[in-house]
């Protein structure tokens, strides 16, 4: 059970048309797919890629998730999600994830997205591996990664 305090992983993006609605904001659903997107990076930074856990048998599923709003993103925005491993229980992890306006650093939402380990043959729930808990626990502290094409 570890919160960790270390330099989050900076996953970069841009607003798509459709992903407004008529407000001419972000709308609300899409930020799961903010989360699913950023999650991924994040998974392909800590563990190589996602192929890396199949091949052991094991894959993750989502129990909860949690998105708060704070301002909104528009068309063309890029944005920052700062994404941290958070709380580590015996099954299942959480990950925190903040999103902000890249060029001006508004912070926009923040988002808690628990996962729970399970061995893929069986879709049944296991502990953590030591081996893929020390890799949560060490994170992507200061890695960047960009799908925004930002100057």
């Amino acid at each position: 059970m570890t919160e960790n305090n270390k330099p989050p992983l900076k996953f970069r993006f841009r607003v798509r048309y459709g992903e407004c609605d008529a407000q001419g904001v972000v709308f609300n659903a899409r930020y799961a797919d903010f989360v699913d997107i950023s999650v991924n990076e994040y998974i392909r930074a800590v563990f190589g890629d996602y192929q890396r856990l199949l091949d052991q048998d094991l894959d993750v599923q989502v129990v909860s998730l949690t998105v708060n709003w704070k301002a909104p993103a528009r068309f063309d925005d890029v944005l920052e999600a700062r994404i941290r491993t958070g709380r580590i229980g015996n099954t299942s992890f959480t990950l925190h994830l903040e999103f902000y306006h890249y060029e001006d650093g508004l912070f926009i939402a923040d988002a808690d997205i628990t996962d729970v380990m399970i061995r893929s043959s069986t879709m049944s729930k296991l502990a953590i591996p030591d081996h893929i808990r020390a890799q949560l626990e060490a994170g992507a502290p200061g890695v960047i990664i960009s799908h925004a094409g930002e100057e």
